[in-house]
């Protein structure tokens, strides 16, 4: 573009866009550039004769002298003329969508366009939108704008976690079959979306050849940058034909009243000048260079109009056009005041900003027929809505492939076109139950889980196996080498038991585990128990025992404190004393003491110290239960540390990661044998070759449900993700299988997979936590200090009670000294009826005398009642005399007494005693009053 103001003096006072008017032409750059479509200032000025660029350019400045240079389409026109504005400081304006960013250009180049890098932005929330996963940009080769374009749109893409992978660049001279190449590589990617930009005519020809090759039906999805989106307008209906479905973007452009009569206005005026064109409307581009002339305008009208003022190049000795530019003050003068020009014009707010147009909303169209549908709106705060001033769904859109509404979006991706996944299957001879090939055909619990997951899909996936090995039993690689086949794209997926792991993840995505996850330790166990004659002694400590022994005693002892001074039972010689304290208190174990107890504070202690003995019975009774029974099998090794300070051996899994993990946990590796199979784990193990045997559960459940007597699991359990499936980095795959893992492992055909994998019944872990342990004192602490409490305050306040109902003992008898008379008293009173006056009187000796037993024939002495119930029998009472106690009875002709008889007589026998010491005790409290 070449532009100059003059001034155009009006007959009457007129606004200044009327008084000013801004003549421009095309300029020809001697490439046949044509005009840019739809803008046309002023009748237009006579085309010079082609030259080239650069000296046009530098005519511009040396003779023209113009302040102001507008319209440079191209990257190569906008970068040279960005360096003769930085040398003469005259400002280059550029509009169009052609033109690249202002990155690395001088600060005399002003871009009047939207901002590519927002564009990137509102593809990336469409893209989130629809929850596509990746993307493959379609653009031109050679344009520098896509230079700068494309990374922001990658940059934009991660930010939604959507990868681009591909990249299709199509050069502008390339033939029919080098686009038909370009297509076919397109098609053999799972990918379904592109981004395309690039120049109309080689557009039009790249969507109809991508018709032909099926590429604009169902599944598909395109999606046009501006600069592309205005094919529409430009070309019209021969687009609109080949690009059924596409979505594109476009800056938004708000439908003014202002708007619609300059498209009045244009229609008018260009049709006339251009009859037979099928531009119907100005394009956004058109309306943008509309803006930037009348913002250059009012920037003149700002900065006053001056006269050019170009000043000598200070450079000396120059052998250029370019070096004997020279500078102009005014120019500069102009571009300051173009910088701060802010109106709203035709195509909305006209603000620069970072020197380029600042970019607000977006359209979102959809080609439809012949019509081109908003269908949504993007907006930096709001991102995608159905409206630019409120959060809305998308309106309807209509797909590649379909003439009316999709049930749904396209998923994003699309099995290739004859494409048959190669999946590689480990080579595992020792665990075959996992996978195995059976007269060709792929089996096991990890490839019937895949395929049971993959008939679950909505989609065919044609598949066959591969078996990563030589053919005859052997593997051709590692575990990890067979994961970066993956990689390396030799195989589509790999099928089998391979662990979840950081290091693999790095170049495979790993579907979500199957399968238990972690590593644990396998271990022989046996009878560790030696059963000795002292066996019973182990379910209590030595503290417990003591403890328990010192109460037995102290209670016994409490007990006959209380009881001492009013029951005959705990009366007697010191010896008959001692030993009735220890008789009555070891009997409480088995509740069978004999002595009455008549004190009731004496009961209280009774009572809590036989909880305290149920209490502790009933735990000695359980823990020798267990110890005798459930604490049979132990495990001989219950950690790796024990097996590292002991020098043992460890096995592990051959072709496994287990190896780095045992050297993590200082395993020597010269201590670490290598297996392949449950055979040879049982061999090693029962031979003593390895201590342990370190494998992930799966491994070890499998060899359990074999080895299920001789073997367990223990130790910690080392977390690893378990067993998943690899498939190639981005494979849309991945997620679909994730998903149908979830659902499958909650199916009950998932539970029957494992049944028949590691067995009907499960194999108990045999480790610590089983192992009974003795019981200890700290256990029982609380009750024995609840028995201890009971025990000591039951005996002071039978002290207590005894001082005070004899209190008046202690005030006779002034003559002697308190400490000498107050000990014989207490003595007195502790030992109460000790004295022989104290004895029982004639009445009660004869009662006890009725009740001794009297000698028989058969030296059975039989108590006299019983004597009396024998005389009371049918025969007849007995001759006088005979009835003296004590008497011999012939027992001859008599049967024998039953023992339930004799124990009920001897309870009644028992009860008269009591109340005979009742009787003497109520005597003696008497006599003493």
């Amino acid at each position: 573009w070449r532009g100059h103001v003059k001034e155009k003096r009006e007959p009457r006072k007129t606004p200044f866009h009327q008084k000013y008017v801004l003549r421009a032409s095309i300029h020809d750059d001697g490439a046949g550039a044509s005009p840019s479509p739809g803008l046309h200032a002023g009748p237009p000025a006579p085309r010079p004769p082609p030259r080239p660029l650069a000296s046009a350019r530098v005519d511009l400045l040396q003779n023209v002298r113009v302040q102001a240079i507008v319209g440079p389409q191209t990257s190569t026109q906008a970068k040279f003329l960005a360096e003769l504005g930085n040398k003469s400081t005259v400002p280059i304006i550029s509009f169009s969508a052609d033109c690249p960013s202002r990155s690395g250009l001088t600060p005399y180049f002003i871009r009047t366009a939207w901002n590519d890098s927002s564009q990137a932005e509102a593809i990336a929330s469409l893209v989130q939108k629809y929850n596509w996963r990746e993307v493959v940009p379609v653009y031109e080769d050679d344009d520098d704008t896509n230079i700068k374009f494309i990374p922001d749109l990658v940059d934009a893409l991660k930010q939604v976690d959507t990868r681009v992978s591909y990249r299709c660049k199509i050069h502008p001279s390339a033939t029919e079959d080098d686009m038909k190449t370009a297509i076919s590589n397109l098609k053999q990617n799972w990918t379904s979306v592109f981004v395309v930009r690039m120049s109309h005519a080689l557009a039009q020809k790249f969507f109809q050849l991508a018709k032909d090759e099926g590429m604009m039906a169902q599944g598909f999805v395109w999606i046009t940058a501006y600069g592309l989106t205005d094919i529409f307008d430009v070309v019209g209906s021969p687009a609109l034909d080949v690009m059924q479905g596409v979505l594109g973007v476009k800056p938004h452009v708000q439908d003014t009243v202002e708007l619609q009569n300059f498209r009045q206005r244009w229609r008018k005026k260009y049709r006339l000048e251009n009859p037979g064109t099928s531009l119907s409307e100005p394009t956004v581009s058109g309306l943008y260079a509309y803006d930037t002339i009348w913002a250059l305008a009012l920037a003149a009208e700002k900065a006053g109009f001056v006269n050019s003022d170009f000043r000598p190049s200070l450079t000396k000795n120059v052998s250029t056009d370019f070096d004997r530019i020279d500078t102009s003050k005014a120019a500069e003068k102009l571009r300051g005041a173009l910088l701060k020009v802010l109106f709203f014009g035709i195509s909305g707010k006209f603000h620069i900003k970072d020197m380029q147009l600042v970019s607000s909303n977006y359209t979102i169209i959809n080609v439809v027929g012949q019509e081109r549908r908003e269908v949504g709106f993007w907006t930096p705060g709001s991102g995608i809505s159905g409206s630019p001033k409120m959060k809305s769904d998308l309106n309807t859109i209509v797909w590649p492939g379909y003439n009316e509404t999709a049930p749904t979006a396209p998923r994003g991706w699309l099995f290739p076109t004859n494409k048959n996944l190669t999946i590689g299957m480990p080579v595992k001879p020792g665990f075959e139950e996992f996978v195995r090939f059976e007269n060709g055909k792929a089996t096991g619990f990890c490839v019937d889980v895949f395929e049971a997951v993959v008939k679950e899909l909505s989609y065919d996936v044609p598949r066959h196996y591969e078996q990563f090995g030589d053919g005859e039993g052997s593997s051709n690689g590692t575990y990890d080498e067979l994961v970066y086949e993956v990689y390396l794209k030799r195989y589509d997926a790999v099928v089998g038991d391979i662990t979840i792991l950081a290091n693999r993840s790095s170049y495979v995505d790993f579907t979500l585990p199957y399968t238990e996850s972690g590593v644990r330790m396998l271990v022989p166990v046996q009878d560790r128990r030696q059963k000795t004659a002292w066996t019973f002694l182990r379910p209590l400590t030595a503290d417990l025992w003591l403890g328990t022994g010192a109460f037995f005693i102290f209670t016994g002892f409490v007990v006959w404190s209380i009881e001492h001074r009013i029951n005959q039972d705990f009366r007697g010689s010191p010896a008959s004393q001692i030993g009735s304290v220890f008789y009555f208190s070891f009997s409480t174990l088995v509740f069978a003491h004999r002595e009455q107890i008549l004190n009731n504070l004496s009961r209280i202690a009774i009572v809590v110290w036989l909880f305290v003995v149920l209490i502790v019975q009933q735990s000695y009774t359980a823990s020798l239960s267990s110890i005798l029974t459930v604490e049979q099998l132990q495990p001989t090794v219950t950690n790796l540390e024990e097996v590292v300070r002991n020098g043992g051996n460890v096995g592990y899994l051959n072709d496994s990661f287990l190896p780095g993990l045992l050297k993590r946990l200082k395993i020597d590796e010269s201590k670490m044998i290598a297996f392949d199979s449950p055979v040879e784990y049982d061999e090693a193990l029962s031979s003593g070759k390895v201590a342990v045997i370190v494998d992930e559960i799966p491994y070890l459940k499998v060899f359990l449900s074999k080895y299920c007597q001789k073997y367990t699991m223990v130790g910690p359990t080392y977390k690893f993700d378990g067993f998943g499936y690899a498939f190639p980095r981005g494979s849309p795959l991945t997620p679909d299988i994730s998903r149908g893992i979830l659902k499958f492992a909650s199916d009950d055909r998932m539970v029957k997979m494992q049944k028949d994998l590691y067995g009907e019944t499960s194999c108990p872990d045999k480790d610590d936590s089983q192992t009974s342990s003795s019981l200890t004192l700290h256990s029982f602490k609380g009750l024995f200090i609840i028995s201890g409490a009971s025990s000591v305050l039951a005996l002071i306040l039978h002290a207590a009670i005894t001082i005070y109902n004899n209190r008046h003992e202690f005030n006779s008898d002034n003559s002697q000294s308190p400490w000498r008379r107050w000990p014989a008293i207490l003595s007195k009173l502790f030992h109460g009826d000790d004295s022989p006056s104290n004895t029982p009187d004639k009445d009660e000796a004869a009662a006890e005398n009725v009740g001794s037993a009297v000698e028989t024939p058969l030296s059975i002495r039989i108590p006299s009642h019983i004597v009396e119930h024998l005389s009371d029998t049918d025969t007849g009472s007995p001759p006088e005399g005979e009835g003296t106690p004590g008497r011999e009875l012939s027992v001859q002709d008599t049967e024998p007494l039953s023992f339930a008889y004799m124990h009920s007589e001897r309870e009644q026998n028992r009860a008269a005693s009591l109340s005979r010491s009742g009787s003497s005790i109520r005597r003696r409290q008497i006599s003493m009053e």
